[in-house]
């Protein structure tokens, strides 16, 4: 995909404060095109209860036409703050969502849809990142010449999302010319909805997670007794298995268990907070977070098994190996794919024996390089790569507008 203008909308906006899919995948598409990335328009409940958060108020005044809605942000790439407000509609029931959500729909094509004129964007490709409220009725609305759906996590089954979630999901697959995953579970699960249903795999940005650098400890762990059994994310009770960190955490006293990032609310009121081998430093900035994985005896993932993280593809995995770390995750069917790279656990007591056995086995160098050079394979250059030779196939068959 050479020389197209293409539009690219998801959950997350661009001034997002981590790492986002969605901003990696739209620059790698501004290496060869346009791209116009559009942020999430203020719904009328944010503009009241969050109106002092910094983003809210960029979003308002554009909307109020005190800052520039549309803005270049770097070679190629635009970002729009819509000057609309979306209807707050979540909890509305069905055919009443329904009804409001076409009409959010529309206003928001109307904002895209005059930010593209003034770009002077020809026949554009959409690209919508599991953004399945919002973007249901963007592909009737523009009229894209290509519409692309990227799915990458069971978002639907969260609890914001349930209500109607599943339905606008599976109408919006049904929609695409091209539903994309970052993994073959998510895809075999996209193939109910629409057969043009493929796995193009995980990118990762290792800006911050260079092999090749040397990073200084910080000073938060440096009073922290080894060995470090750590964890770089966010910490939500849905996705870790706080109940086999809390007992892992007790029988082995002599480890310290560290975690990096913000928490909510299940894991502020776990046990885990009581015991004195376990530190929760808080959240770091991006740049910040390779230096603590680089001084982790042995890095973690511990989910819980459930629909939402069975597919899911945690990027963390490729970070943790990138620095050439040695990783214990859940088994999941996804994580199979990590096989031979990473020890996979199905309990409490497999994670003890792999971080036992990690911890008295010697640092062996070929191992540390194989692993960096599976995580350093994961590119976004692959992942859209692969994107790009399905779009040429499926125009060339005649797919799209």
């Amino acid at each position: 995909m050479n020389n197209r203008d293409i539009i690219v909308m998801g959950l997350q906006s661009w001034d997002i404060d981590i790492g986002s899919n969605c901003i990696n995948i739209a620059r790698e598409f501004a290496k060869k095109n346009r791209v116009l990335y559009v942020n999430r328009a203020v719904d009328r409940i944010s503009w009241y209860r969050n109106r002092k958060d910094p983003k809210t108020i960029r979003r308002i005044q554009s909307v109020k036409g005190l800052a520039e809605d549309l803005v270049q942000v770097e070679n190629n790439l635009w970002t729009l703050d819509p000057r609309i407000v979306q209807e707050s509609i979540n909890k509305l029931p069905g055919l009443l969502f329904r009804r409001f959500n076409k009409q959010n729909g529309k206003k928001l094509a109307g904002a895209i849809a005059d930010a593209c004129k003034r770009l002077k964007f020809s026949d554009p490709v959409l690209f919508v990142d599991n953004d399945f409220f919002r973007g249901v009725h963007l592909k009737e609305y523009l009229n894209p010449a290509f519409f692309i759906y990227y799915i990458r996590d069971f978002l639907h089954l969260q609890p914001y999302f349930k209500k109607h979630g599943r339905a606008c999901e599976a109408a919006i697959m049904a929609k695409a010319d091209l539903v994309v995953s970052n993994s073959s579970y998510l895809a075999a699960y996209a193939q109910q909805y629409n057969p043009d249903s493929y796995d193009i795999g995980q990118g990762c940005d290792f800006t911050y997670f260079s092999p090749d650098r040397t990073y200084e400890i910080p000073d938060d762990l440096k009073t922290i007794r080894q060995p470090v059994i750590g964890y770089v994310g966010t910490l939500v009770g849905f996705r870790l298995n706080i109940r086999l960190l809390e007992t892992l955490a007790e029988r082995r006293t002599d480890w310290s268990f560290v975690f990096v990032g913000p928490e909510d609310e299940d894991f502020m009121r776990s046990r885990l907070h009581q015991m004195k081998n376990v530190f929760f430093l808080g959240r770091k900035d991006e740049s910040e977070l390779a230096a603590y994985v680089s001084y982790f005896d042995v890095c973690m993932n511990p989910q819980l098994v459930n629909e939402t993280t069975m597919g899911n593809y945690p990027r963390k995995i490729d970070e943790y190996l990138a620095l050439g770390k040695p990783v214990v995750a859940t088994y999941t069917d996804f994580m199979v794919s990590f096989e031979g790279y990473v020890f996979l656990c199905n309990n409490v007591d497999e994670y003890e024996q792999n971080i036992q056995m990690i911890l008295q086995a010697p640092v062996n160098r070929e191992t540390v390089e194989k692993r960096q050079r599976f995580a350093l394979s994961h590119s976004w250059e692959n992942a859209v790569l692969k994107m790009y030779n399905l779009y040429n196939t499926l125009t060339s068959n005649g797919k799209g507008r």
